[in-house]
């Protein structure tokens, strides 16, 4: 069975999310560049913006949840979700960019990360996405739709639900499975990423002054 999805999608249709991303900081940025290293990202408060021109995965699963955490100032926070797993993926030309603002002395900060942008591509392995914001040219292979968040099915590779966060999943949610996922013109908002692995070729960290992003909403 396959299932095509041209155009935009967004949080609010549910589409597939499985872009991964890293966090704002040179040393872990420079680790993972280095060699394939188990990754844990997330920036306090904030939502970080990701571009890839291609972005191929496979066992991925998709779920409703929600994140939580604290801003900035140490207000406690929750937001909604789409958290996406899968057993492995590889990226092609992936940018990403996080702005933080009032920065004492400097005024606004914006981090930009650059990897995959030669011959070899970003690759990455059990990653879940907490995903608030998605736009892309979708593609499926072997696609089931519709399955609750809570009961669903297992198969050899499945990553099923993040561990530890099982009571952030509906049982009764929607969820949706696929062996084969290809995304194309990538552009994403995301709360945290986890990963068993990440590895980021050709690694450019930058920061700028000013708001500097990976793309404009």
């Amino acid at each position: 069975m396959k299932s095509q999805v041209r155009g935009g999608t967004r949080w609010k249709r549910f589409a597939v999310v499985m872009v991964p991303s890293v966090a704002a900081t040179a040393a872990i940025g420079i680790g993972l560049a280095q060699g394939a290293l188990a990754a844990s990202f997330s920036i306090s408060g904030q939502e970080f913006k990701v571009r890839a021109s291609e972005l191929t995965g496979k066992n991925f699963v998709q779920y409703g949840s929600y994140a939580e955490g604290k801003t900035l100032k140490g207000e406690k926070f929750a937001a909604p979700v789409a958290v996406s797993g899968f057993k492995s993926a590889t990226i092609s030309n992936m940018c990403q960019s996080v702005v933080t603002p009032h920065v004492p002395l400097i005024g606004t900060v914006s981090l930009e990360l650059k990897a995959g942008t030669g011959d070899r591509k970003v690759e990455a392995t059990d990653i879940y996405l907490d995903v608030s914001d998605l736009e892309a040219d979708a593609y499926f292979e072997k696609i089931d739709i519709g399955v609750a968040a809570g009961s669903l099915p297992k198969k050899k590779g499945d990553p099923g639900i993040q561990p530890g966060t099982e009571d952030k999943a509906s049982p009764f949610g929607f969820a949706q499975r696929a062996e084969d996922v290809t995304l194309t013109n990538v552009r994403q908002k995301a709360w945290a990423t986890t990963a068993g692995t990440f590895r980021l070729p050709d690694l450019e960290l930058k920061l700028h002054r000013g708001t500097k992003e990976c793309f404009q909403d």
